[in-house]
């Protein structure tokens, strides 16, 4: 079982950048397929949406609406998932949470971008952006 702890969320205004960051404990952290979703205001659990993904090989995925802005990347040594937003904009805002799931489960189908795929959690950091 693994267990993510995410950091680094808060208030800042559009154009403005935040960095989030998760960390990872438990089982060996480069065996699993890491991702980051976001849940809006006023949406429970199913409407959160998948943000950025990395693979155990390093390759990067990205929501549309967010490429170009954000960078997911990752600490080895410190077994860290960070997420680099930049340009924020109002749409940006919600609560955000670090997501992993034993990349064998996805030798079968699943998406990094689908919530359901994934079993382990972080308990969320908000990020608000106002214009």
């Amino acid at each position: 079982q693994l267990t993510l702890v995410e950091s680094g969320g808060g208030s800042v205004q559009a154009g403005e950048s935040l960095v989030l960051s998760c960390v990872a404990s438990g089982d060996p952290y480069s065996a699993y397929y890491m991702a980051w979703f976001r849940q809006a205001p006023g949406l429970g659990r199913e409407g959160r949406a998948g943000v950025a993904g990395m693979q155990p090989d390093g390759t990067e995925h990205y929501a549309p609406s967010v490429k170009g802005r954000f960078r997911v990347s990752k600490d080895h040594g410190k077994n860290i998932l960070y997420l680099q937003m930049n340009s924020l904009e109002p749409a940006d805002s919600a609560v955000y949470y670090c997501a992993a799931e034993p990349v064998s489960r996805f030798m079968y189908g699943g998406s990094w971008y689908v919530p359901e795929d994934f079993n382990n959690w972080g308990q969320g950091t908000q990020v608000t952006v106002s214009s």
